[in-house]
């Protein structure tokens, strides 16, 4: 028999738990949880532990296999709890109670087998518009600062009307309070500390697919057309190597197509974009906006401003400013092990030299010579007008060997 019994327990206290659950709490000789969680068992004679920032010395303590040990955990201790992190070092027997999300539900009288479930408590919100955006039930953990309405105004800046919300506060204890809300009305409300966001697509909304039309895009007047075009944006994605949890940099980022576009696809990653020209950048913002996409923007000449981010898995640059030497040399620095780079060159000269410097930066270079027609009406008939053809550089970081 395990030594150590992670229990959650619920709102209600000691009256959540089953008689056995709490015989093993007091025959245990220790017993850990929180300020809450411990009061409810002021009668308990063997040594208690207060956890409160203090995880690895828990973990140590349970490790003493002479003693028998309790863990106290709200709700399931293995949903974003104690237990995900105790169990992979102590052997112990875990007792979950009903999570919040799954009460939270059962208030609103809603399946939750398919709700897409975010925890924003004790994490920056950056990057849940585009986490969010399509699914059709939504369940979110806040905390102080990512409250109810400070969700609903992030959620009404990207346009993200179709959803209504219902908010579970205070879940299972005698001050429960349940209420459903549109996104206007919970951004002007309160809210108790301890709730959970429920959202339900109640209403049809825009959806954009790869390859999202160049027209859609707000872009640079009158020198319109700075944008990395529809068909070449879809070559260049493919090639960048984008996954569901990859960092992204753009560089160079113009109208934002590339960024919005891998933001897409790195819904649990993020992206990271940087612009020298300000026109540009309120265009960037804009488009960020409108296809619900939270991208970190900073206004800088590349290789200035990168220190900022984080080590990329994929790198975008559809422009180096004359700072191609640095550029390639800082992202070659930075770019983690498996990592692509993929650059995009308009003349003979650029390619020529980007080939080189990936080279001479130890990586696995192809490179593609994209030249495009689109069709353009004349008269009753059609004809073919061709785009400025781009060369698609490709430079791949070998993986370290283990």
């Amino acid at each position: 028999m395990n030594n150590v019994h992670i229990i959650g327990i619920g709102a209600e206290g000691a009256n959540s738990l089953h008689p056995r659950q709490l015989d093993r709490i007091y025959q245990s000789s220790f017993l850990a949880g929180g300020e809450r969680q411990l009061s409810y068992f002021p009668d308990f004679k063997g040594e208690t532990f207060v956890i409160r920032g203090n995880l690895k010395e828990l973990k140590k303590r349970l490790q003493d296999e002479s003693r028998t040990a309790v863990v106290l955990a709200s709700g399931d201790p293995l949903f974003y709890g104690i237990g995900a992190y105790l169990s992979g070092s102590v052997e112990a027997t875990i007792d979950p109670q009903p999570s919040s999300v799954q009460l939270a539900f059962a208030r609103m009288n809603e399946s939750w087998q398919n709700a897409k479930i975010i925890s924003v408590h004790g994490r920056g919100i950056t990057g849940l518009a585009q986490k969010i955006d399509g699914e059709e039930k939504v369940a979110l953990l806040t905390d102080k600062t990512n409250s109810p309405d400070a969700i609903a105004r992030y959620l009404l800046y990207f346009h993200m009307t179709e959803y209504d919300a219902f908010v579970a506060e205070n879940i299972g204890a005698a001050d429960e309070r349940c209420r459903h809300f549109t996104l206007e009305q919970m951004a002007a409300a309160s809210f108790a500390p301890l709730n959970v966001v429920l959202l339900k697509k109640n209403r049809a909304a825009k959806s954009w697919t790869t390859g999202i039309p160049d027209a859609e895009f707000s872009q640079r007047k009158p020198d319109k057309g700075l944008i990395t075009k529809r068909d070449i944006r879809i070559l260049t994605i493919g090639r960048m190597n984008i996954h569901r949890s990859s960092i992204v940099w753009d560089i160079g980022t113009c109208t934002g197509s590339i960024a919005i576009e891998a933001a897409k696809i790195a819904k649990d990653g993020a992206v990271f974009a940087i612009e020298k020209n300000e026109p540009d950048l309120t265009n960037a913002k804009a488009n960020f906006q409108k296809f619900r996409t939270d991208v970190t923007l900073v206004h800088g000449k590349a290789p200035d401003g990168l220190d900022a981010f984080p080590d990329p898995d994929c790198v975008f640059m559809g422009g180096t400013a004359g700072n191609m030497d640095k550029l390639i040399d800082t992202c070659a620095e930075r770019l983690k092990p498996g990592g692509t780079i993929v650059l995009n060159a308009v003349t003979i000269e650029s390619m020529s030299k980007a080939h080189q410097l990936f080279k001479e930066a130890g990586f696995d270079v192809d490179m593609a010579l994209a030249q495009v027609s689109l069709s353009k009406p004349i008269l009753n008939m059609t004809r073919f007008e061709a785009q400025n053809p781009v060369y698609i550089i490709c430079a791949t970081r070998k993986e370290e060997q283990s």
